[in-house]
């Protein structure tokens, strides 16, 4: 990690390890073909899933996981005999109890994201009479996306292959389920599109969205499902109205390629990191960048952000408290920031990382690596403020353009607007 600067007025911490995942040996080892693109938790906390290459995908019951990590220290403990976790067998019984899966996607795993269903949400489409799938309300899907362009829907529960969704012409590098329990998916490509797809519709596809000059590596939803971000080559960052189905603007700042985002949980941020070493914040509403998480000091060039640099920066995952965010970059580091400060709270090693999230209530992260295993880090722990818990309740349900519009004092607005 580089030096920091001046400015830092305390010594970094270092994050507490909570256990690792660590992916079998293959029988003949391949340059390529194990890395693990994504990591990814349930919505309810119950299901924690990555995969672990050459084309296996491991879904483990969450809080056994933890347990396990708790009872025998932090290595591995599902790849071994003698502790290995429960797994689903054929009694529909036993259907909702949480059950270890091992599930062979048939082609490199590209992306992963679990989906949830909520009745009241109904299709889209016009005729509803008949579906093939009634999901009901304790549905949970995992979404695969594959190195030959096509999706796969598992039944998280049972671990069986409901859907098989075919259009994408490329690597299928993200994918991410609307939060509104509506089962709208979104894929996105290296074919430079991004596709809209309603499981509650048997997995029709509902549109296709152009706009990427290359490939798009990341997409996400904010927390109303109103707005989609994707990201991708050549410094890229759209988004969009998924009422509508249209752009709604271009961020522009990065130099070079964008390869990860996440909104905040109450949608009035969004983080977007690039291999130009920088973790950007932005307000989505208006387009401007509030702060910055520079990953080289001092910061490089535009020239030279645009090149290889050893400061990639893989991933970036805001924390459910609003407060944190952390990323994961080349220079074999995972920082936690905070969104007040310029400088990581907290720091822990990690060889190869390719990608990151955090757990479901914010207490843990996991990292992918290029070689299928996964690590976990407890993450810093802080009780919000009242006043951040009450912006972040507004701010659900206000945009950055409705709050600027309030009878409040500058200083107020400015804080609910996260500019101070």
């Amino acid at each position: 990690m580089q030096s920091p600067p001046p400015r830092f007025k305390q010594f970094l911490l270092r994050s507490r390890t909570i256990g690792e995942l660590l992916a079998p040996a293959a029988p003949f080892d391949k340059k390529c073909g194990r890395e693990n693109w994504t990591v990814a938790f349930a919505p309810d906390g119950s299901y924690f899933a990555w995969s672990q290459g050459h084309r296996t995908v491991k879904l483990v019951p969450w809080s056994q996981c933890l347990q396990n990590f708790l009872l025998h220290g932090t290595k591995n403990v599902t790849n071994s005999s003698s502790l290995r976790l429960p797994r689903q067998n054929s009694d529909g019984g036993q259907k909702n109890k949480p059950r270890e899966h091992i599930i062979d996607c048939g082609d490199i795993v590209w992306s992963l994201a679990f989906g949830s269903s909520v009745p009241e949400k109904q299709s889209r489409c016009v005729n509803i009479e008949w579906h093939r799938f009634r999901f009901g309300q304790d549905q949970l899907l995992l979404a695969t996306g594959l190195n030959n362009g096509r999706i796969k829907i598992w039944d998280v529960y049972t671990g069986k292959l409901l859907l098989n969704l075919v259009d994408h012409t490329e690597v299928v590098r993200d994918l991410t389920f609307a939060p509104d329990g509506s089962l709208i998916l979104v894929s996105a490509s290296r074919d430079k599109t991004l596709r809209v797809w309603d499981l509650k519709d048997d997995g029709n596809m509902m549109k296709v969205l152009r706009g990427h000059q290359n490939w798009v590596y990341s997409c996400a939803f904010s927390p109303d499902s109103s707005m989609l971000c994707s990201v991708g080559a050549s410094k890229a960052v759209f988004l969009w109205n998924m009422d509508k189905y249209t752009m709604i603007r271009k961020l522009e700042g990065h130099h070079h390629d964008v390869v990860a985002c996440d909104f905040s949980p109450d949608g009035a941020l969004l983080a977007t990191a690039s291999y130009d070493t920088r973790v950007y914040i932005w307000d989505p509403h208006d387009g401007d960048i509030l702060m910055e998480f520079g990953h080289l000091f001092p910061p490089p060039t535009p020239i030279f952000a645009g090149g290889a640099n050893d400061r990639w920066v893989r991933s970036v995952s805001f924390s459910h408290d609003g407060l944190h965010i952390a990323s994961l970059a080349d220079d074999k580091m995972v920082r936690f920031w905070r969104i007040d400060e310029d400088y990581p709270v907290q720091v822990a090693p990690l060889s190869n990382g390719l990608c990151c999230a955090f757990s479901t209530d914010g207490s843990v992260l996991a990292a992918g690596t290029h070689d299928g295993s996964v690590y976990f880090w407890a993450t810093p722990r802080q009780v919000p403020s009242l006043q951040h818990l009450c912006r972040m309740s507004i701010r659900r349900v206000m945009p950055t353009q409705e709050v600027q519009e309030l009878p409040v004092p500058s200083k107020l607005l400015e804080f609910l607007s996260y500019r101070i």
